[in-house]
């Protein structure tokens, strides 16, 4: 598989809130920064914020690819990113960011190792 489809079914899977898809892309020992500067760090933790995340009906994302580069076995992706929510008032607001996505080769896949959000 070529890294452009491996980052296509990741995002594509986000989109969908399909947490089985989107699981299917994430390695094993992956790490997470939040926004907020949290860190999560291996497979289940990334799996629990993305079932309380992917189970909020309320937020949309819209990202633009920045840069992609592969060298071997590594690649990443800077997306800016546009994501549109509500807060626990349900006043509507929204975030842009930019989302750096870093993957390296297992086998024929592709798989996030490191996802990196930062406020713009």
């Amino acid at each position: 598989m070529e890294f452009s489809q491996a980052l296509a079914a990741h995002l594509k899977a986000i989109d969908a809130r399909d947490l089985d898809g989107f699981l299917a892309t994430v390695h094993p020992d992956a790490s997470v920064i939040l926004p907020s500067g949290t860190l999560l760090e291996g497979k289940d933790a990334i799996a629990r914020f993305h079932t309380a995340w992917f189970d909020d009906p309320d937020w949309s994302l819209r990202a633009e690819t920045v840069r992609v580069q592969t060298a071997g076995d590594s690649a990443f992706a800077v997306l800016s990113v546009v994501y549109d929510d509500l807060d626990p008032d349900g006043r509507p607001y929204q975030k842009t960011y930019y989302l750096t996505l870093l993957f390296t080769r297992d086998g024929e896949r592709w798989l996030l190792v490191h996802d990196q959000n930062t406020y713009a």
